[in-house]
């Protein structure tokens, strides 16, 4: 059976793509530690209450001149709880992780003129950690389209000096 040259480099080249991507696959579960979502970060959108997502906001997850927090973040049509209403304060300089769900349908979690982005899946909890160098207050939108309201839900973050940052910014 004779195969045309060019067919011939079409079939190759398609062996090349495949391998390729399959490498991708492996170099980003190996060496970049991408990991696919597990039972540890996925929640029952009908029983979010009973998380700390039923009262959402800053928690303190260590003390001392080692401090660190937590932020829990609701993504809910058509606003970020907390975030839209009140904002997220947080302190400068000092290591902040986000959990982020949603309860009803994708949402976006963007923090503007940052590379803070991540999407609010309901049933699983975004997570990421950070640490924002400067006091300054950073826009959050949300860039998945959610509804007719969308491009009405926005937030904010107001980054406070660590001299600033009291009890009071904590859910109680």
């Amino acid at each position: 059976m004779h195969i045309h040259k060019l067919e011939k480099f079409w079939i190759y080249l398609s062996f090349v793509a495949i391998a390729f991507f399959i490498g991708t696959v492996v170099y980003g579960f190996t060496v970049m530690e991408l990991k696919v979502i597990d039972k540890e970060n996925t929640l029952d959108p009908d029983r979010i209450n009973e998380t700390r997502f039923g009262n959402p906001g800053v928690y303190e997850a260590a003390e001392g001149s080692d401090a660190e927090y937590e932020v829990y973040v609701k993504t809910i049509q058509f606003a970020f709880q907390p975030g839209t209403s009140q904002p997220i304060t947080v302190p400068a300089n000092t290591r902040i992780t986000f959990y982020i769900t949603s309860p009803d349908v994708l949402h976006g979690f963007d923090v503007v003129g940052t590379n803070l982005n991540t999407m609010a899946i309901p049933g699983q909890v975004a997570k990421f950690t950070t640490i924002f160098p400067e006091v300054r207050s950073y826009g959050i939108v949300c860039n998945e389209y959610c509804g007719l309201a969308h491009h009405f839900m926005e937030g904010s973050i107001n980054v406070v000096p660590k001299s600033e940052f009291d009890q009071s910014y904590l859910v109680q």
